[in-house]
């Protein structure tokens, strides 16, 4: 099993830890194989060494299905203007879209990336209150599928390609036809699932801890059946945020802002407080990773001052190994 952490490659996110080499002794230490590099494409590290990549998370935008499909009046009602979408969007038509994802294929795949992660879900910065979808699952399973069959199409498979479950509209892990639908669809023969943990956590609001957390993620994982073998990896953390979502959703607030950016750094800490990116800390956890064994495990934690990444990764580490000890 190759175990990394999520790291994106920008200047400022490498700079606490001095440079490259000094983050790699120190995940080196903790007995990880790299990082699970991410690219910030406002910010790209070129510094950051080949050796380091175990896999590339790819781009995504979280609201991008109008703009692919090129829906005018809900582009205007989102932004408000042309020049916006084209700021946000950074281009003003599908092919300038799809470009941007095989800029980061390639750079992946020049690194030697062992695999790929793609984020197959919807949904706008009203839809993150309301919880009312705008597209249902399988708008968004098709408008994946062909990003992603136009991006795949000749590229040589040296690496895995693993499509990433959400809780909002497209790929939830809830519904085995609809995983059934997405895999069978991509024209590749190396895709799977990276299955995000804290994600499927977030599709439940009735779970109320760690070891609700670890029995749900079981059961949808054996409701999948044949179908859990596509299971290749996992960004395993916990989310217990249904209590919070409870509270906080089925209206937009009544001091939203109507700028776009303003209300982006609105959304972002509620975002943060439904998907929170926390370490497992019960050895019951080890039961997941015992039973899907995935060929890839990132241990996916949130960077915060308050909440280094390295240590929290350390403490889920410890737990994993505790419960593995009682299987």
């Amino acid at each position: 099993m190759i175990q990394s952490i999520n790291f994106p490659v920008a200047q400022s996110c490498i700079a606490p830890y001095g440079d490259w080499d000094k983050l790699e002794k120190r995940i080196r230490a903790l007995g990880l194989d790299g990082v699970e590099a991410i690219w910030d494409p406002d910010e790209i590290d070129d510094r950051f060494p080949a050796r380091l990549m175990t896999g590339c998370h790819m781009l995504f935008y979280p609201d991008w299905l109008d703009f692919y499909r090129q829906d005018v009046a809900a582009l205007m009602r989102k932004f408000g203007s042309w020049d916006m979408v084209e700021t946000v969007y950074r281009g003003r038509d599908t092919a300038q879209f799809v470009e941007q994802f095989r800029f980061d294929l390639d750079r992946a795949v020049s690194l030697g990336a062992k695999y790929l992660v793609f984020h197959v879900s919807d949904v706008s910065l009203e839809e993150a209150y309301t919880y009312r979808w705008l597209h249902d699952d399988y708008a968004v399973l098709d408008g994946a599928i062909e990003i992603i069959n136009d991006l795949l199409k000749g590229v040589e498979p040296t690496f895995d390609f693993l499509v990433e479950n959400q809780w909002w509209p497209g790929f939830t892990f809830t519904d085995p036809a609809k995983t059934e639908y997405l895999l069978s669809r991509i024209n590749f023969p190396r895709v799977g699932i990276m299955l995000d943990t804290g994600h499927l956590m977030n599709s439940d609001t009735s779970i109320r801890s760690q070891a609700d957390g670890v029995e749900y993620v079981l059961r949808r994982y054996r409701e999948h059946g044949e179908l859990g073998k596509a299971v290749l990896g996992m960004h395993f953390h916990q989310s217990v945020s249904g209590a919070y979502v409870r509270r906080n959703t089925g209206a937009v607030p009544e001091d939203f802002p109507t700028d776009y950016f303003a209300a982006f750094f609105r959304t972002y800490p509620h975002i943060e407080s439904i998907d929170r990116h926390r370490p497992w800390t019960i050895p019951a956890c080890a039961r997941i990773v015992d039973e899907v064994a995935p060929k890839y495990l990132t241990h996916e934690l949130s960077v915060s001052p308050k909440r280094p990444q390295l240590a929290a990764t350390k403490r889920q580490m410890t737990a994993i190994r505790k419960g593995l000890a009682l299987i």
